[in-house]
């Protein structure tokens, strides 16, 4: 791509719209928002044939940056913590209501109804400076890319205010469920890896999350003294118990942002043979979210152990792990348990387990 002015009017309007689609593909494919940055950072680069870029993004007091991404050259430096505004050409473009062109650097402030953040772009010395047509062209297309920006942005912000809302919630559920009943802090990372090595994408792994933090949620409906009871259930308390699923659903179903974990809290007790329960649902009829929550679970349950069941150590907890695949497991999560428990931090486990 060539941005000189001796291009025809034609020619340069063709190379504005191909490097509109170029940002506009960019977009509309990324979901997190350090990639976009990231990779908007290269593209521009190759668009302006610039050595050069800089895209770094505010926090609500503008004084300082929380997202800095810098390519120069082929190497790439992304800053993603708070740093403060010390840079006297940052200030200036921020302080402008346009862009900023001198010879070989193109600085533009990043607006979608406040000021963002900014851009800057710089050629080689031996380069052609910049001239007004990448100045227009510039301002054009980062139009495109900062409504993308600003939507991860909005969608990054609900996703903390879900997560704080969820972890509050689960804060208040175990005041209702004895202790011996919750999970360890490394519960969800557990199922989260499991999530990872069977390729299930950024959406199911965080909707796995989710499960993982409220999948016992019904338990807060059951009676203290049958779930701290240590001898052997009657079948009509294990019936109330058998009930928590389907009543985790209930409670969770009217919350829009948790619809995806539904299932897997539903069936996180089935069975691959088809004796669990709700719904006594066989191999792939069970959602493989719920598929991996049962072995997480179980592994959780044998190593942490439980009023009625004494703990086991880890190499134990494994060894009925594998023994139970193809019966109460789907051999396919416990092939990818097995390699993610390798990376466990045993010593971590047991101490949290003490």
């Amino acid at each position: 791509m060539n941005t000189k002015s001796y291009l025809t009017p034609t020619k340069k309007y063709k190379f504005l719209i191909s490097s509109a689609h170029s940002i506009f593909r960019l977009v509309n494919s990324t979901y997190e928002l350090k990639e976009l940055v990231s990779r908007l950072s290269r593209l521009i680069c190759q668009i302006f044939r610039a050595h050069f870029c800089l895209i770094l993004l505010l926090d609500n007091t503008k004084k300082y940056s929380v997202l800095k991404c810098i390519i120069s050259g082929k190497k790439k430096h992304v800053i993603d913590h708070r740093q403060s505004l010390s840079n006297r050409e940052e200030r200036r473009i921020l302080k402008s209501t346009g862009s900023i062109r001198q010879n070989h650097m193109l600085g533009v402030p990043l607006i979608c109804e406040d000021v963002m953040g900014l851009l800057i772009i710089k050629r080689h010395k031996a380069a052609p400076a910049f001239d007004s047509s990448d100045q227009e062209m510039l301002m054009t297309i980062i139009e495109e890319a900062m409504i993308g920006i600003k939507n991860l942005q909005l969608y990054e912000e609900q996703q903390r205010i879900v997560l704080g809302s969820i972890k509050s919630l689960v804060t208040l559920l175990d005041t209702r469920v004895p202790q011996e009943y919750t999970h360890s802090p490394y519960f969800s990372r557990l199922v989260s890896a499991l999530g990872v090595e069977m390729h299930l994408n950024e959406k199911q792994i965080e909707s796995l999350k989710y499960a993982s933090l409220l999948h016992d949620a019904g338990k807060a409906d059951i009676p203290p003294e049958i779930l701290t009871k240590t001898k052997k259930l009657t079948p009509q308390e294990f019936d109330i118990i058998k009930k928590h699923p389907v009543k985790g659903a209930e409670i969770l179903r009217p919350l829009q942002i948790l619809r995806p974990a539904i299932p897997i809290i539903m069936h996180h007790h089935e069975k691959y043979n088809g004796t669990g329960y709700p719904s006594r649902l066989k191999k792939g009829q069970i959602p493989l979210g719920a598929r991996i929550m049962a072995v997480a679970d179980a592994f959780e349950a044998m190593v942490y152990g439980r009023p009625y069941r004494e703990r086991m150590d880890i190499a134990s907890a494994i060894r009925e792990i594998k023994k139970k695949s193809g019966s109460q497991f789907d051999p396919k999560v416990v092939e990818a348990f097995l390699k993610v428990v390798k990376r466990i931090n045993s010593k971590n486990y047991l101490k949290e387990a003490e």
